[in-house]
């Protein structure tokens, strides 16, 4: 049916509705492109596309594990990924494989020119390795901000804010290792640095920070040269450990070469389990052989169940009855020991009590008496007087005679003579 057959309300409706349905494919497509550019965006900022990346590259032994798009650790943290994977040139004998990837904002400021160096490391089991990136511990940063300029000392030294102006390179002292300034330093000792012989010198605008890269580190140069994206990014050496794989086949090998060592420990286990065999069939035989005597033991500790039988089995009836003889006579023998004995000591006791009483009467006259002692002196002295007397006295002084013993002769004297005489002789 034409739209001019419709009536005037029937097409009012119409036009109403198709109103209504233009808003809604209207609304409806306007909240597709917004949910499409939030996802866009959402996914661009989870990425870091909107973030500034500063490329790298490091060289690995091989490729096992490692893919295009794989994240870069920094620290346990996502801090970028792998961009490229390649094979060195077949006449580069010291490196095989080109592994490039790209540090987002702000993880790049940790890398440093000593202690940061690229880590590929094992990832699972499976194989799977990952590359990591360690924090630097002391040099330059590895890539800077401030815009390069390379003038002579003189035009250096005219600059306006020259605090706002570092070193951008190392100076060193001419002809010598020492260095004179270091980058990030102020400029402070321009006369040491024309001194040394430098012309133009390479410096850089504190003051002045963008969002890209202005300088990379030359290592072998020791400054900052001007990046651009033909630039070659910064080298970080590398610390490669082997592939799961790699390290399960050092291990098969490891077994297979223990293994004639553990087939020799199997053998001589069946040595000893041959021999214990071997001891225990002597075993039984050795206690088919005791048996008598385990016999011969019960029945004779069976007697041991009540009071004193040990004694009685150690000794017998009459040797118990000889040593209780023995022992009585031991004990009457030592009553009369001790009887006599207390009477010696009586007696003893007696005989000093009666010389203290003796003595005590001495002491006690000669106390009384103090002539006697010089008495008896005179005495002495009177009797040897008269010993000396009888002694000459003609009666009897041949008692008394002396008996002389026969002295050697005595030599007979030499006559003097002179030493020629001597001699002669």
């Amino acid at each position: 049916m034409a739209l001019q057959d419709l009536t005037p309300q029937l097409r009012t409706r119409l036009s109403r509705m198709e109103r209504a349905v233009g808003w809604f494919v209207l609304l409806a497509t306007a909240l597709l492109v917004f949910g499409f550019a939030y996802y866009v965006y959402n996914t661009a900022e989870r990425k870091g596309w909107f973030k500034t990346k500063a490329p790298y590259f490091t060289f690995a032994d091989r490729a096992t594990g490692l893919k295009v798009g794989d994240p870069v650790n920094l620290m346990g943290f996502d801090v970028g990924q792998i961009t490229r994977i390649d094979a060195q040139p077949p006449w580069d004998y010291q490196h095989a494989v080109y592994v490039e990837f790209e540090i987002k904002s702000p993880y790049y400021g940790y890398l440093w020119t000593e202690g940061s160096r690229a880590k590929v490391a094992t990832a699972d089991l499976l194989g799977k390795r990952v590359l990591e990136v360690t924090k630097g511990t002391g040099g330059y940063p590895t890539y800077v901000f401030n815009p390069l300029r390379t003038l002579p000392v003189a035009e250096v030294q005219r600059l306006p804010n020259l605090l706002h102006w570092e070193l951008a390179q190392e100076i060193f002292a001419p002809d010598s290792t020492n260095l004179i300034a270091r980058p990030l330093g102020p400029l402070t000792n321009l006369t040491a640095i024309a001194a040394a012989g430098y012309t133009n010198i390479i410096i850089m605008n504190t003051n002045d920070v963008q969002k890209s890269m202005t300088g990379i580190w030359n290592d072998k140069e020791g400054q900052y040269d001007p990046y651009t994206k033909t630039n070659d990014p910064y080298w970080l050496l590398s610390d490669e450990t082997p592939a799961v794989t790699e390290r399960l086949e050092k291990l098969v090998g490891d077994v297979e070469k223990a293994l004639p060592n553990i087939l020799g420990l199997t053998n001589q286990l069946t040595m000893v389990l041959s021999n214990t065999v071997h001891l225990t069939s002597n075993l039984d035989f050795v206690a088919v052989s005791i048996r008598p005597a385990v016999s011969n033991l019960g029945a004779a500790t069976a007697n041991l169940d009540h009071p004193g039988a040990l004694g009685e089995w150690l000794l017998p009836t009459n040797v118990n009855r000889q040593l209780e003889t023995t022992l009585v006579n031991a004990n009457s023998t030592i009553t009369n020991v001790n009887t006599n004995l207390a009477a010696l000591v009586e007696n003893v006791g007696r005989s000093l009590d009666n010389l203290a009483g003796i003595t005590s009467n001495l002491n006690q006259q000669v106390q009384t008496n103090t002539n006697l002692v010089g008495g008896l002196s005179q005495t002495v002295i009177h009797y040897d007087e008269f010993v000396q007397g009888l002694k000459h006295h003609w009666l009897l002084r041949s008692a008394f005679k002396n008996t002389n013993t026969n002295l050697p002769p005595n030599a007979p004297l030499q006559p003097l003579r002179s030493p020629k005489e001597k001699n002669q002789q």
